[in-house]
């Protein structure tokens, strides 16, 4: 089980990165959350990671901190949620603001998000609720740091790629071309990067 990994970050496209440790280099997708969170290339940081194993993929998950982990767990364990679905969940909200909608039973919220239907969601807050109810003390013992850095700003050749890589990004994480090009475009200016390009576009699709 792979449970941290502190190397330097060798590449990123959202939500992927890779991860240099000891020579090793490390496959890693990450909820938007902890994504915006990382340092610039070239510099150390570390990961809480969840690795999972399947017949046709070894697939690894990382986040910034243990509680948002913890989180994705917990996520992973409700009826119809898999791996993928709850990184969309916690690429869409941060992982406080998911629990708020699980103890304000915050139905509108959740069905914005891609995969998550009336049922679905109806589902989660029932399955979460008492999990999550001593989630405050859970996420203050459990905080993590990423190694320190200066706030992530890509440079990217023109603002047409780093569009591309914006809406590609959505589109892993369950949107439709259609629903991903239309919120790139909307909020899209050219001195933007691909990072605040799908950080804005999310925050507009919710």
């Amino acid at each position: 089980m792979i449970g941290r990994l502190r190397g330097i970050l060798v590449e990123k496209l959202a939500p992927d990165v890779l991860l240099e440790v000891a020579g090793v280099g490390y496959e890693v997708q990450l909820p938007m959350t902890s994504f915006y969170q990382l340092p610039e290339i070239g510099q150390e940081t570390v990961l809480y990671t969840h690795f999972v194993v399947r017949e046709d993929a070894q697939l690894l998950y990382g986040f910034v901190s243990s509680a948002e982990r913890a989180l994705f767990r917990q996520l992973i364990k409700a009826n119809g949620v898999g791996p993928k679905l709850a990184l969309t969940i916690l690429s869409g909200l941060s992982a406080d603001d998911f629990v708020r909608c699980v103890q304000l039973d915050d139905l509108t919220t959740l069905v914005k998000l891609p995969g998550i239907g009336k049922k679905t969601a109806e589902r989660l807050l029932v399955e979460m609720r008492d999990r999550l109810k001593d989630w405050g003390m859970q996420a203050s013992s459990n905080s993590g740091t990423v190694a320190q850095g200066t706030p992530v700003v890509l440079n990217l050749s023109s603002s047409e790629q780093a569009s591309q890589d914006a809406v590609g990004a959505l589109l892993s994480l369950g949107y439709t071309q259609q629903q991903a090009s239309k919120a790139v475009q909307k909020v899209k200016t050219d001195d933007m990067s691909s990072e605040q390009l799908i950080k804005a576009a999310l925050r507009s699709m919710m």
